[in-house]
């Protein structure tokens, strides 16, 4: 899902920033992505960049940060509304189970943008 991002942000945001954000955009229902798969899928080492990007993302759940998780299938942090237990809400109506704070099954739930090409 590629979205038309609004005029302020787009002056406010980055182009890293930006194509993160539209990696996040490609991540299907009921699926999750790691920090480490949307660095690989950019051609970037920069996981934490990616990690910093999904952080300001301006359009959750839109643009779904919610489905990206750490390279562990743990949950970690969410900055929207509601926070972790709000992430762990929309990944559970989405289909995924969540178990400890973990992704259950997270090896069949990983999205990993073999098929798409920038």
């Amino acid at each position: 899902m590629m979205m038309a991002l609004k005029y302020k942000d787009i002056l406010m945001a980055t182009e890293f920033q930006k194509s993160v954000w539209q990696a996040i955009g490609l991540i299907p229902k009921g699926k999750v992505t790691t920090y480490s798969e949307i660095a690989k899928y950019l051609n970037t080492k920069a996981t934490q960049a990616v990690g910093t990007a999904v952080g300001k993302n301006p359009y959750a759940p839109k643009v779904p940060c919610h489905r990206v998780v750490k390279s562990s299938g743990e949950i970690g942090e969410y900055s929207a509304p509601g926070g972790v237990n709000s992430k762990i809400d929309l990944l559970k109506k989405e289909g995924v189970k969540v178990v400890n704070n973990r992704v259950k099954n997270f090896k069949n739930k990983l999205y990993t943008y073999e098929n798409n090409t920038k």
